[in-house]
């Protein structure tokens, strides 16, 4: 991914952020888990900073969404306690694998900070300035 792209995602996830009303911590990273991006809106909490990354990390990780991690990372799932590795990951939505327009991984992206309904809308209004 490049910084650009990146750069992108972030200006349309504030954006869409800014439609719903709320503040929100984004956090993108690459292929490799490593962070590109990140913003912190005005009057996001500051614990969602590191939700946010972990969101991100887990999808990217995994090369599925964190919504879809927690269905394999619940109690009664067969990878419990999942989350607990890889330095910490979350298993809630929020972070979605980004991916270019032929298909390829380019990293992850994790928003944090509104109800999990809002935080996948943000994410997914910044992920598609991939493949537009």
């Amino acid at each position: 991914m490049k910084l650009s792209s990146a750069t992108l995602m972030l200006n349309a996830a504030l954006t869409e952020a800014q439609r719903l009303g709320v503040s929100v911590c984004i956090s993108i990273v690459d292929a490799a888990a490593w962070p590109m991006a990140f913003m912190r809106m005005d009057d996001a909490p500051l614990g969602v900073i590191d939700v946010s990354n972990k969101k991100a990390r887990t999808a990217v990780l995994f090369q599925m969404d964190s919504a879809d991690f927690a269905k394999i990372a619940h109690p009664d799932a067969g990878a419990y306690t999942l989350e607990n590795t890889n330095g910490g990951l979350t298993s809630f939505g929020g972070g979605l694998v980004l991916r270019a327009a032929d298909g390829v991984l380019v990293g992850a992206i994790g928003v944090s900070g509104a109800s999990t309904e809002d935080d996948i809308a943000i994410a997914r209004a910044a992920a598609n300035i991939l493949t537009a």
